[in-house]
């Protein structure tokens, strides 16, 4: 198994081993590059900056982005590892001054952090170099990587013991040579995966203004819907309302459907007929992110008012 070491800010580090949130956003104001070191759902670990050359924590790898710094802070908020907006904008924009008052910030979406106590901190390993700015990748087929991994297991292992989580079936700690860990994605990573598998266009109406746009759940999270792009569709709000309501649905193959529960229940919606029969104007590039039939069935069939 190949896992990655991060270099890692120590006050965003400690602010969220306070808070302990379900997923974390792991930002770069200058990142330009993608993250391909390791696969989705392996781990992430954090290193803090010298002289604390201890590893202290980590993540699970769910994807990496570039969002504007505006949507970064809307879809995990202290997530971020800041208390407020201005707090976050500042942090980014003593690094980014002249870039405009939304930047484009890059964005590793982490799913089940994990925070270590100080006396629980790994010592790096022996041969981390002085000269690492970003991170390093180890696998668990080499000695060094391998024996990083054991200690992180066995803190991990202890923790659960203490908060009495052993006994959940296939922990996210253990890992076999078949065994990819399934980590369980926030809603703030799916609002940014949704907003960025749209190109931040309504899947509907191709609206570009951020603020109206929202990732919405085609099978809901409380019907046991997962967080998955596949399960989402980027719509302005409105649209967004008509569709959790039943009013509007997608079918299978993508073409808008209008309920006429619209006119009979308010005696208006000529905006929204017009939609009616229409393809989606707007869908991801990528196959795997598009709308599941399966999820746009069970909507058709539990939600929509036809």
């Amino acid at each position: 198994m190949k896992f990655y070491i991060g270099v890692t800010d120590d006050s965003w580090f400690h602010y969220l081993a306070r808070i302990k949130p379900d997923e974390v956003n792991f930002w770069r104001p200058r990142d330009k590059s993608n993250f391909k070191v390791i696969q989705e759902g392996a781990p992430f670990l954090f290193k803090l900056h010298s002289p604390n050359n201890y590893i202290v924590g980590g993540g699970f790898f769910v994807r990496h982005l570039f969002l504007p710094l505006s949507l970064a802070w809307d879809s995990f908020e202290f997530k971020n590892g800041a208390p407020t907006y201005d707090y976050f904008r500042e942090s980014i924009m003593k690094f980014r001054s002249g870039d405009g008052l939304n930047p484009t910030i890059g964005c590793t979406i982490l799913a089940e952090p994990f925070f270590f106590k100080r006396e629980n901190w790994i010592p790096i390993p022996s041969n981390w170099s002085k000269n690492i700015v970003k991170g390093k990748s180890y696998s668990t087929n080499e000695e060094i990587g391998a024996n990083i991994w054991r200690q992180v297991e066995e803190r991990l292992d202890a923790q659960k013991y203490r908060e009495g989580e052993l006994a959940v079936q296939e922990p996210a700690t253990r890992y076999g040579n078949n065994y990819k860990m399934r980590a369980r994605i926030g809603q703030g990573a799916f609002r940014a995966m949704v907003t960025d598998a749209y190109s931040k266009r309504c899947a509907v109406t191709g609206e570009r203004t951020l603020p109206v746009l929202e990732a919405a759940h085609i099978k809901p999270y409380s019907e046991a819907g997962p967080n998955l792009t596949k399960n989402g569709l980027l719509l302005r709000s409105d649209m967004h309302f008509l569709f959790d309501k039943g009013y509007i649905t997608v079918s299978g193959d993508h073409h808008l459907e209008v309920s006429r529960r619209i006119r009979e229940e308010y005696e208006n919606g000529k905006e929204y007929y017009a939609y009616h029969g229409s393809k989606l104007s707007n869908l991801p590039e990528n196959l795997i992110d598009r709308p599941s039939p399966a999820f746009l069935n069970w909507h058709q069939e539990q939600v929509y008012k036809g």
